[in-house]
């Protein structure tokens, strides 16, 4: 009897569900999804895929490859203007790092998780969550009013500190009067550089990315790593540096000895949001994470221009953009655009386009991708928690190197704790070799994967955690996001693509360098009014 066949039979005998496709159970008998988004049919692209002639051929004005944030928010742009003859390709990763799941009624993200209050800048994004009904009234007045729904409701944060509970995220607990004047001394440093403005004009640190100030004495803090730029101004304290690493590995993906100190910095001073109803520096989440803006975007943009395929080569011809492609079906079709934007990640982009060179960028230009793993896990109970210091939304363990835990349902908490719940966990791997993680995280066992992404749990509540658990979902993003490591802001290939308006356009969050919603959708719209534009749609 093979080891598939002895564990269904023991899950049998447990009274577990016996799990269909690529469901398992770990060795222990939980059941348990593993999910590789993207991953086999990225290696088939990137291995030279030759798949047989098209057998059919298609024509539309404007075909979107990809359906992440940035594809997704072109499409939204290209439908609510007018321009209906589009097309999107939805990929083997539809939503990208805004996708979510669902235990039934329970719904988690498998990526991105929250949103911050858009900066004035961020009109877009401001625009999206009006249509969405999220703001109410004015969406681009300086404090708008936000549903209190899908604000982030208290308490939002707490810290595991040797064995209890603090409130927020940077550590107080055990920390001496040296390292809390110290963090009260990086604060007002923080605070002072949030108000300022470079010689041009601009806000020295704003989302979106691309509307900083290039003045050179602030963007030359992106020649030094965040880790360094802390040694010359004397932040040497553990509690305070392990939070500033913990805030890169959150946004980043990256340590602190890793990222250019100026997105270390741009992580606290850009967030310029503000609300009418909520304190400065409030977030937007929903159960699902940003799941609900990729489908009211799907919702607004039509089903019938959404279509299942996997883009694997694009070219130009005198007829327009060709762009062959794998249907649901797995045969081979063609179509053939006047405009082309290709949303995907720039290292998926080079092997669709390779004349992406004659733009200027190459795979030297490409910036370092930090992997990530995502579990998320359904509970019939909720673990026992101290009175005076109940479950937060994001709960974090002071000096794990995972990044804590969301609570999906948490929204819902302050109506009654609903009869089950969703935990999910996030782990960056910022201190190991991302060719050797990927390596690893293709080919992991499900009981080593869950062991990493449960540790934090574990920590917390100890052997009640399994005792609470009815399912797991994990999801491995092996490429998961661009990191801002020093230099980044002068990366030649990545302004090459942001200035380019040609036949092919690209919408990626990596051209900022940053992987955050409103960067994302920022070079959507982009790409969209350089359309619009060139088709005198208003």
């Amino acid at each position: 009897m093979d080891r598939r066949t002895l564990l269904k039979r023991a899950a049998l005998l447990a009274g577990l569900p016996v799990l269909q496709s690529c469901e398992r159970v770990l060795s222990w008998g939980l059941p348990v999804r593993v999910n590789r988004p993207g991953m086999a049919a990225g290696h088939q692209l990137r291995n030279g895929m030759q798949p047989p002639a098209p057998i059919q051929t298609h024509r539309c004005d404007v075909a979107i490859i990809g359906s992440g944030a940035a594809g997704l928010f072109a499409g939204w742009r290209l439908a609510k203007s007018g321009l209906t003859d589009v097309v999107i390709l939805n990929g083997p990763e539809p939503d990208g790092n805004a996708a979510g799941g669902a235990f039934g009624d329970y719904r988690y993200p498998t990526g991105a998780h929250y949103l911050p209050l858009p900066s004035a800048e961020s009109t877009h994004v401001r625009e999206l969550l009006a249509d969405m009904g999220v703001i109410e009234g004015d969406p681009f007045t300086t404090r708008p009013v936000y549903d209190e729904r899908v604000l982030v409701h208290a308490p939002d944060e707490r810290l595991w500190v040797d064995g209890q509970w603090q409130s927020g995220l940077m550590p107080h607990l055990g920390q001496d009067a040296t390292a809390l004047a110290e963090q009260a001394r990086f604060l007002a440093e923080v605070a002072h550089l949030r108000s300022k403005r470079g010689s041009d004009g601009r806000k020295v640190f704003c989302i979106p990315l691309a509307l900083s100030s290039t003045d050179p004495a602030y963007t030359r803090l992106d020649q030094m790593s965040f880790a360094v730029w802390l040694d010359t101004r004397g932040y040497r304290s553990a509690g305070l540096r392990w939070y500033l690493d913990y805030c890169c590995r959150d946004d980043y993906g990256s340590d602190l000895a890793h990222t250019s100190a100026w997105a270390g910095l741009h992580y606290f001073c850009s967030r310029h949001g503000q609300a009418a109803n909520a304190e400065d520096g409030a977030v937007l989440t929903w159960p699902d994470g940003l799941s609900p803006l990729i489908r009211h975007m799907r919702s607004r943009i039509g089903t019938a221009r959404q279509w299942p395929g996997m883009a694997w080569r694009v070219q130009d011809s005198a007829q327009g953009v060709s762009v062959d492609f794998l249907d649901d079906r797995g045969q081979s079709q063609r179509l053939i655009a006047r405009k082309v934007i290709l949303a995907v990640p720039l290292h998926v982009a080079l092997h669709l386009y390779p004349q992406m060179a004659d733009i200027g960028f190459t795979r030297d230009h490409l910036p370092p991708r930090a992997p990530w793993l995502v579990g998320n896990f359904l509970i019939d109970q909720f673990p026992y928690e101290p009175i005076d210091m109940p479950l937060a939304w994001d709960n974090v363990v002071y000096g794990s190197h995972s990044l804590g835990y969301v609570v999906s349902t948490h929204q819902m908490i302050l109506q009654g704790k609903p009869p089950m719940s969703v935990f999910t966990a996030y782990h960056a791997f910022a201190d190991a070799d991302p060719l050797a993680t990927r390596r690893w995280l293709e080919h992991a066992p499900d009981d080593a994967l869950f062991d990493v992404i449960s540790d934090d749990l574990h920590t917390v509540y100890g052997w009640r955690f399994r005792q609470n658990l009815t399912k797991a979902e994990l999801t491995v993003r092996a490429h998961a996001m661009a990191s801002p490591s020093p230099g980044f802001l002068a990366n030649t290939g990545l302004h090459a693509l942001r200035n380019h308006d040609g036949a092919v356009l690209f919408a990626h969050s990596d051209l900022s360098g940053l992987s955050l919603f409103e960067e994302a959708s920022w070079w959507g719209e982009q790409a969209a009014q350089r359309i619009l534009q060139s088709s005198h749609v208003a």
